[in-house]
This record gives structure tokens, C-alpha cells and sequence, in this order.
């Protein structure tokens, strides 16, 4: 069997699959950096206590939240954090592959933080078996039965799975979104996708996303930035109501400086450092992370800016046809 990639989606199932198949080819195009997960299981007593007082889960989960916020200053280049968790990583290579060469082939050749940082307790096990094997020479072609790499060897095969990721960059694909105008949302983001917040983009009124361009994150958790976007959008929406608009449309200059802003910041940070990576375009501009701590993230959407936000009011074309939210009020009963 033969498993191409070696990231994220593959350190996941090798280990399952190392140990019922005969042999596991995996062909690495690079190393990437990967931390201990340091799972445990949750005792009856934890369990009991996180169901039956609230104010202790939450606690937990802004404790969790903490620990990984902390990680931050690695993405921005702070020497002596990376220094650190770099020892943690390499240490979590000699702790469980024995082979100096394979060593080798496992240690990555850029900043890390520079791509995602991988979290596994038994990758590196698996790697240890002695049906599983890493390629590192450059895959030629596929033939009936096996992989031919670079090097002129065929490494003969049953069956390939194919853990190559997906098209990070692509965001909202395959949607075709128009705004004002006929404006093509495919076209406005040719040169790599770009948005206010994240989350709306000038020309496209009353057009909302989560986890859109620039909000992904390398420390912590996504759940996060969607609960702040979340609280924007909703915002945005009573803005509409309360004030009986057609529409919000950001304003083109708020968009242009931000993004200006926006990657300005990313030019400084450890994924800049870094050569071909999913999180930027094939012209190398960085669409998918924000530049900064969710804390930032979270001051910079806790309200709603409506200054930057050209408004439509409602004209009677408008009024005469109801919103189903209006017929639905219509239709409640009086309070008694």
C-alpha cells in the first residue's frame, strides 16, 4: 500500500493502517514539524464535575484557550519561543525513531510555526514498524502496479490513498456569488481572496462568511474566531433591522486599508519566512491566516463598525413585499 502525503489528514490513519496491511509506502514531499498530543482520558470524577457545575467547563476552556494564546509570539518570529518549542519537537523525534537517517528525513528544513504544526502521540511509532517505510525521492508517475519515483525506482503497490489536502485558498469554491452590478466575487478575489474582518467584502452587500480569508489560525483554536465573527454578523444584522435598511455595503477604502494593514503584519511573521505553504497562494501571498492574536481579533470585532458601512434605506419598492420575518410577527398573537 502506498499513502502520498504525510501531513495532517495522513498521521491520522497510518497508525491505524500500519498494523493490518502487509506494508505502508509513505511518500513525504517534506517534513513537517510535529509536537506530543499528550492525550489522557478523562477520569469519572472530572467528568462528573465539568457536567454538574457549569462555571468549572468554562473555566477549563479559557485555560485551554490560555495555554495555546501564549504560543503566539512564535508565529512572530520571537527567537527564544521558537528556540523552545523546536526542542520540544526535535526531543519528540529522538524519543520514538531510532534511525539517525531517518531522523534526518523527518527534521524539517524551515522556521517552525513556518507550516501547521502537527499534534500526534503515534506517528513516529509507526514509523518504527518494520513493514512501514518513508520515501522521500520525488514521485515520477503512477504505473498499473506500484509508484515510480524520481530516482528510477517502481515501489510496487496494491493500493494508493491519497492524503494531499485540499484547496485551502479556494474559499467559498465552487459558489458563484455575484454583488452590485453583476460584480463576480470570483473575479474580485483573481489575485487571492481578501476581506474586511474576514468576513464581507466591498460590492457585495449584505454578504456575510465565516472563517473566511485571513482568520485561520497556527495557535489556537478556530471555535474561537467563529464565536467573534458570530457576534459581528449578528450585530450587523439588528444594525439592519433596528434601522429598516435594504442593505450594508462596506465601503471600498475601509477593505483596501485594512487588507494594506493587514498584510503588513504577515509580512513579519514566520509564515512569511517560509516558501511554498497552503496557507498562501501560488503567488505567495498569505490569504488564509490572521496576523494576530485572537485577542486582537476579538477587540477588532466586538462591535460592529458601522462608520465603515455605506447604508441603503428600504424605498417603497422595497415595502411592499414583506420579509417572512415580518409575516411571522404579523401572525403571533397579542401578549394576553
Amino acid at each position: 500500500m502506498a499513502v502520498i502525503g504525510n501531513a495532517a489528514s495522513a498521521i491520522q490513519f497510518i497508525p491505524q493502517i500500519a498494523s493490518r496491511v502487509k506494508h505502508v509506502s509513505i511518500f513525504q514531499r517534506s517534513a513537517n514539524w510535529m509536537l506530543p498530543r499528550g492525550d489522557r482520558a478523562y477520569t469519572g470524577r472530572e467528568k462528573w464535575w465539568l457536567t454538574h457545575v457549569p462555571v468549572l467547563a468554562r473555566l477549563y476552556r479559557w485555560w485551554l484557550w490560555l495555554q495555546l494564546e501564549l504560543r503566539f509570539p512564535l508565529f512572530r518570529g520571537n527567537r527564544l519561543l521558537a528556540r523552545a518549542v523546536r526542542g520540544i519537537a526535535e526531543a519528540n523525534i529522538r524519543d520514538h525513531v531510532a534511525d539517525p537517517r531517518l531522523r534526518q528525513a523527518l527534521l524539517p528544513d524551515y522556521p517552525i510555526g513556518g507550516k501547521r504544526i502537527l499534534i500526534s502521540d503515534d506517528y513516529y511509532q509507526a514509523l518504527g514498524r518494520e513493514n512501514v517505510e518513508l520515501v522521500t525521492s520525488g514521485i515520477d508517475h503512477l504505473t498499473e502496479g506500484g509508484v515510480v519515483t524520481r530516482d528510477g525506482l517502481t515501489h510496487a503497490v496494491d493500493a494508493v490513498i491519497l492524503a494531499t489536502g485540499f484547496q485551502s485558498t479556494a474559499f467559498l469554491a465552487p459558489m458563484r456569488i455575484e454583488g452590485l452590478g453583476g460584480l463576480s466575487l470570483a473575479a474580485e478575489w483573481a489575485d487571492g481572496a481578501r476581506a474586511y474582518r474576514g468576513m464581507t467584502v466591498s460590492g457585495f452587500p449584505n454578504f456575510f462568511m465565516m472563517h473566511g480569508p485571513n482568520t485561520n489560525l497556527g495557535h489556537n483554536s478556530i471555535i474561537f474566531m467563529i464565536e467573534c465573527q458570530t457576534r459581528y454578523i449578528l450585530r450587523a444584522i439588528r444594525t439592519l433591522v433596528d434601522r429598516d435598511l435594504a442593505y450594508l455595503d462596506l465601503l471600498k477604502e475601509a477593505m483596501d486599508a485594512y487588507n494594506e494593514r493587514l498584510q503588513t503584519d504577515l509580512a513579519r511573521s514566520v509564515w512569511a519566512a517560509t516558501g511554498k505553504s497552503w496557507y498562501k497562494t501560488e503567488a505567495g501571498r498569505i490569504t488564509n491566516n490572521w496576523s494576530g492574536s485572537t485577542v486582537r481579533y476579538w477587540w477588532t470585532t466586538r462591535r460592529f463598525d458601522r462608520e465603515h458601512y455605506r447604508a441603503q434605506a428600504r424605498d417603497e419598492r422595497f415595502r411592499k413585499t414583506e420579509s417572512p420575518v415580518e409575516r411571522d410577527r404579523g401572525a403571533q398573537p397579542a401578549a394576553a
